[in-house]
């Protein structure tokens, strides 16, 4: 199988969250290059890209760990209760994760920390999510024409596949050093955004030197030394998984719902009707790493202030959070701004939400249309 020409496999692939030692701990972080670089033979940018494409990847298991340093406000683990979805989390603080994959239908992922263990598996058509701590369990089947899609929203390897999309005349690419990631040598692939409204100061995708698969990606902000995101593999195996670390086994006790393709479920058990939440509109201004993503959500609310799936407590800590947001103005209207190392959220009081990875002025331009 083509690593590149599969975006499943990619999403699966790149450890991209890999500085969350077991969460709760930074143990993991030095095994991540410990040591001289190792000496390997020159490879150029373009090299290291068609290496890339032409990978293949049969299985793979492994232990990736994930540190995101975006200084934010304790706003994205709150959002992550309030859905339902606690792997909205993995956007701050540390967290450890392990993985197989044995093919396009066949994945697994398990987000380990200090109070339990959170599962998502696929196995064909069935997909399966399992709470430890609740001991709760969503079953479903994918319908036979489901397009191909990854069973996890957001994992490492998402990253790696949007920044190799920004590959274009706005990123300069380059080779790094090479290193040594989960004991394997690797190369590493430099991109760098050239506009200054990027908040990005430079992706770093490396390379496993024999596979040409990714096992590290870093994220740097602009004017920062360290990864405001680091993921990457500190284990990893690249034989097939055996075929039962795919099959779910119901635990004692366990309380399974089946979930149909109207709802959408998450790792903790809420269900969420896809017909009570209202689609907001959604549209893109300007292009590669100053994309600026416009929504309007007015009107996305309930009457009490609730999102649709949000309990009310956590609607109200939500929008006590939000509140204390600074207000800002200008020519543009008037809002509460969202910042963090990486990227702007802007939410405007007309009822608009404007995010990229970019500066707040470059949010208040696309606010004028």
């Amino acid at each position: 199988m083509s690593v590149m020409k599969n975006r499943a496999v990619l999403r699966w692939l790149v450890p991209v969250t890999a500085g969350v030692a077991v969460i709760g701990g930074g143990a993991a972080v030095g095994t991540f290059a410990a040591g001289a670089d190792p000496a390997l033979p020159p490879r150029s940018a373009a090299q290291l890209l068609e290496d890339l494409r032409t990978s293949r990847l049969d299985g793979l298991s492994g232990t990736v760990v994930q540190r995101a340093d975006l200084g934010l406000p304790p706003i994205a683990a709150l959002a992550g209760r309030a859905t339902g979805n606690d792997l909205a989390g993995l956007v701050s603080g540390t967290h450890t994760l392990r993985v197989w994959y044995g093919g396009e239908d066949r994945q697994r992922l398990a987000l380990v920390d200090t109070l339990g263990e959170q599962d998502i598996l696929r196995n064909g058509r069935d997909v399966w999510t399992w709470n430890s701590r609740e001991n709760t369990a969503t079953h479903r089947v994918l319908p036979a024409d489901a397009p191909e899609r990854a069973t996890v929203p957001a994992t490492p390897a998402d990253a790696a596949d949007r920044a190799l999309e920004a590959i274009d005349p706005t990123t300069a690419v380059t080779v790094g050093r090479t290193a040594t990631v989960a004991g394997r040598d690797v190369y590493e692939l430099v991109l760098t955004p050239r506009d200054k409204a990027s908040l990005v100061h430079q992706v770093r995708i490396a390379l496993d030197a024999k596979e040409h698969v990714p096992l590290r990606l870093q994220v740097l902000a602009d004017g920062q030394d360290e990864p405001a995101f680091q993921v990457a593999f500190t284990q990893v195996d690249f034989r097939t998984p055996e075929a039962d670390q795919f099959r779910f086994n119901p635990p004692p006790g366990v309380q399974v719902t089946e979930a149909t393709e109207d709802e959408r479920t998450g790792p903790a058990g809420k269900r969420f009707d896809r017909k009570d939440a209202e689609k907001p509109d959604v549209r893109t201004v300007g292009t590669g790493w100053t994309t600026v993503v416009v929504a309007e959500i007015d009107g996305a609310t309930t009457g009490d202030g609730a999102k649709p799936g949000v309990d009310a407590p956590d609607a109200q800590m939500l929008a006590q959070v939000l509140g204390d947001l600074p207000k800002v103005s200008g020519d543009w209207g008037s809002g509460r701004l969202l910042s963090g190392k990486l990227f702007s959220v802007l939410l405007t009081d007309d009822g608009r939400v404007i995010a990229g990875l970019v500066t707040p002025e470059r949010l208040y331009e696309a606010a004028k249309g």
